[in-house]
């Protein structure tokens, strides 16, 4: 799990936490034909990075809701952290991680997005961490997008594609406004648009890797599954949003 980092003391127990990864993951979401969007044919030894970045985004305009396993590996301050559970996504904007193996209190750990708030607790915390979505800047973001209909030329910059293991290729760019917080962020995708991993290099030397596997288009994921409820006798504080 990556660094709170939201202003509250009581959350020096990760680094580096939710907040410092949630700002770019919600790319696109519509129908098998997106209208007004057309991939113009391009023979695979010609493809180019905005060819493929348009069809991630096809990819995912086609999706109502995602399932897929994660694992979250951290390098950064002299530590490692391996991390794996299961990634929830919904549109509009709802977003849920559940964590199931890890280091220390890794098991239950949780972080939803309620389309109003971002919730980040994980057992044994003394607090719940609360903070408005439209406050929020985390690495974790990038996959938020995949919700949305931002296209990622519009959100990264000196966009560059190089081919990956597998057949797989790597989609790599500067998100725009995190010039101070992220030097790279690269996507592995399929040649069809689908998201393997994302890297997320940040500018004090920390490294954050995501893969993702069995992918479930279209899951069956009620509403409620995005409602966050306090455990009974803990706090909600409500974060300072990240310098």
């Amino acid at each position: 799990m990556i660094d709170l980092n939201l202003g509250s003391k009581s959350s020096k127990a990760t680094r580096p936490g939710i907040i410092r990864l949630v700002s770019l993951l919600l790319f696109a979401f519509c129908a098998n034909v997106v209208v007004g969007q057309q991939l113009t044919p391009t023979a695979p030894n010609a493809l180019t990075a905005t060819d493929l970045a348009k069809r991630v985004d096809l990819h995912y305009n086609q999706l109502h809701s995602l399932r897929a396993s994660f694992n979250e590996q951290y390098e950064g301050l002299g530590m490692t952290r391996n991390e794996s559970g299961t990634m929830l996504l919904r549109k509009p904007g709802r977003m849920k991680w559940e964590y199931q193996s890890g280091q220390g209190n890794a098991s239950g750990k949780v972080f939803v997005l309620d389309g109003k708030y971002a919730w980040f607790y994980a057992p044994g915390d003394t607090q719940v961490q609360r903070l408005a979505a439209s406050q929020l800047d985390d690495l974790r973001s990038p996959l938020r997008f995949l919700l949305g209909h931002t296209k990622i030329e519009s959100e990264l910059q000196s966009l560059t594609l190089a081919p990956a293991p597998g057949g797989s290729y790597t989609l790599s760019g500067q998100p725009k406004g995190q010039q101070k917080r992220i030097s790279t962020l690269a996507l592995t995708v399929t040649k069809d648009g689908a998201i393997l991993g994302i890297l997320i290099d940040e500018v004090d030397g920390a490294r954050t890797h995501f893969t993702f596997t069995g992918e479930e288009p279209n899951a069956e994921i009620p509403e409620s599954t995005f409602h966050f409820t306090p455990p009974p006798g803990v706090p909600v504080v409500d974060a300072l949003p990240p310098v």
